[in-house]
């Protein structure tokens, strides 16, 4: 790529609000799940309920997002997008219905990490994704009006490459230790430019018509989830109290009595109904919400499906008009 003086860069910027606010896009959760079954039990991990929170609780963080007043469009989308103004990605590290465990990441246009952590809660889940977007606002706002300027203008350019590559790649350059740099912009007059920006809002239509089936999720399994949460929270105390109850027999009975192997097979036995129980809980939450995630997806991958068939009809368009606009045979 041709070396770029910084006075040609400055030169070339647009003009933007410097108030402009970053648009943040969520990519649902990786739900965590071992590949190893016998893992499970122990890590108390149920895979359908992580897979459903997978897709449930980045609407959460979403929420507490848009409750900070203080982003642009703030949307869930099913995959990851790296010419994102601001991509978050999430996995979930534990969660069993009373505690809950979150890895978090947040990358801006140019493939600069602003947090990589994990956030935990042993109560309210709003609270932890509170505290996450707290520490996001934060670093944002040690960022100049020039810099999150030159993150918006990037991730345009990096959008409008992946559409027309020949019009737009020598706009940003990749670094050689990762990430990327935004060069220069196009004139304000730019043809092609104006048809990027309509390719890009009928995507933005569309990618919030997807976050639109995440709301409905959140609406749909929110009562749900928290009946399986208070269950789970009941569970886990009464393996507290029994397990106390449990100790404080055996230590009273002889080792090896007839008292203390009864006790043993109690707590075995208690252990096992316990866990049938369980079982039974996470049949009917599945069972009540399946047919939720499954009309879901259907429509999500429907409305992929258009934007991909799109994508290429776009791509294929607008290299024509670059090629005619720019005397190519």
């Amino acid at each position: 790529m041709r070396h770029r003086t910084l006075l040609a860069a400055i030169v070339c910027l647009w003009p933007l609000d410097s108030s402009a606010e970053l648009n943040v896009s969520i990519a649902t959760f990786d739900p965590g799940v071992p590949e190893d079954y016998s893992l499970h039990q122990d890590l108390d991990v149920f895979p359908k309920i992580r897979e459903i929170e997978s897709l449930f609780l980045p609407f959460v963080l979403r929420e507490a997002l848009v409750d900070a007043g203080d982003w642009g469009a703030v949307r869930v989308v099913p995959e990851s997008d790296d010419a994102a103004e601001l991509l978050i990605t999430g996995a979930i590290v534990h969660s069993d219905g009373e505690k809950l465990a979150v890895s978090l990441r947040a990358v801006d246009a140019r493939g600069e990490q602003w947090i990589g952590a994990s956030y935990f809660t042993e109560g309210n889940y709003e609270d932890l994704f509170r505290r996450f977007v707290d520490d996001l606002a934060g670093i944002r706002d040690s960022l100049d009006d020039r810099t999150l300027n030159g993150i918006v203008n990037l991730s345009l350019m990096r959008y409008s490459a992946e559409l027309v590559p020949d019009a737009f790649s020598e706009y940003f350059e990749q670094l050689p230790e990762g990430g990327h740099r935004l060069v220069r912009l196009p004139a304000e007059d730019d043809p092609m430019m104006a048809r990027v920006h309509r390719v890009r809002s009928v995507e933005f239509v569309m990618t919030d018509a997807i976050d639109e089936k995440y709301r409905e999720l959140h609406e749909e399994v929110d009562s749900v989830y928290e009946i399986w949460r208070e269950y789970r929270r009941w569970y886990a105390d009464f393996k507290v109290r029994e397990a106390n109850r449990n100790e404080l027999r055996e230590s009273n009975a002889a080792r090896g009595s007839y008292e203390q192997l009864r006790s043993v097979y109690d707590n075995y036995r208690m252990d096992r109904l316990a866990a049938q129980e369980q079982d039974k809980w996470i049949v009917g939450f599945n069972n009540e919400i399946a047919p939720v995630i499954e009309r879901m997806d259907e429509r999500i991958a429907e409305m992929n499906g258009w934007v991909e068939d799109g994508y290429v009809e776009w791509t294929r368009i607008l290299g024509e008009l670059f090629d005619i606009e720019s005397g190519l045979d």
